[in-house]
């Protein structure tokens, strides 16, 4: 066999061994698997539907029809509630405040505060998806941020943050 048909053994050795190693099977040089994943906390379907109808409620009791959106850690939607006489406009806004707020580990009226005031900050308008108004109020377990919610339809993005603080509030037992 000459140098060129060693190389090429080689080469199909090398590839049939990494093949059929299972998935995941660690070597001697790679990290723990334990080092590889990470356990994450993922709100629940009945959860998210909780706090966008105690947001919806909270709102209510001010005399504001809103829409409250609940997003995944991720930005994905996991609840929609809209109030008998919510403008149609407060769908999209209040998904994307919560999108926001999710993507960004903060809320939305700390963002637009931010921008306002720090020139370096005022593009984060131009991220696809984003929207700096008040109403987007990230949901926490400890420090960990799970997912958000956004509001939608109060007059006033503060009173759209406030109802959603409220809100979480009322769920911070279910949220360790």
């Amino acid at each position: 066999m000459n140098t060129r048909h060693l190389v090429l053994a080689s080469i199909a050795t090398a590839a049939l061994l990494q093949l059929s190693t299972p998935a995941g099977a660690q070597t001697a040089a790679s990290t723990s698997p334990t080092a590889a994943l990470r356990s994450e906390r993922v709100i629940t379907l009945s959860l998210a539907n909780q706090i966008a109808a105690a947001t919806v409620a909270a709102c209510a009791a001010n005399g504001h029809a809103v829409t409250a959106t609940v997003v995944d850690r991720a930005g994905s939607v996991r609840a929609v509630h809209r109030a008998d006489n919510a403008g149609p406009h407060t769908v999209d806004t209040s998904r994307a405040k919560a999108y926001t707020s999710a993507s960004a580990r903060n809320t939305t009226l700390a963002m637009m505060d931010n921008a306002q005031k720090n020139p370096a900050a005022a593009n984060l308008v131009n991220i696809p998806g984003f929207l700096l108004l008040g109403g987007g109020v990230p949901i926490r377990v400890g420090n960990e941020v799970v997912g958000a919610v956004g509001v939608g339809g109060a007059p006033g993005g503060h009173l759209d943050e406030q109802c959603a603080v409220a809100a979480l509030e009322q769920v911070k037992g279910q949220l360790q």
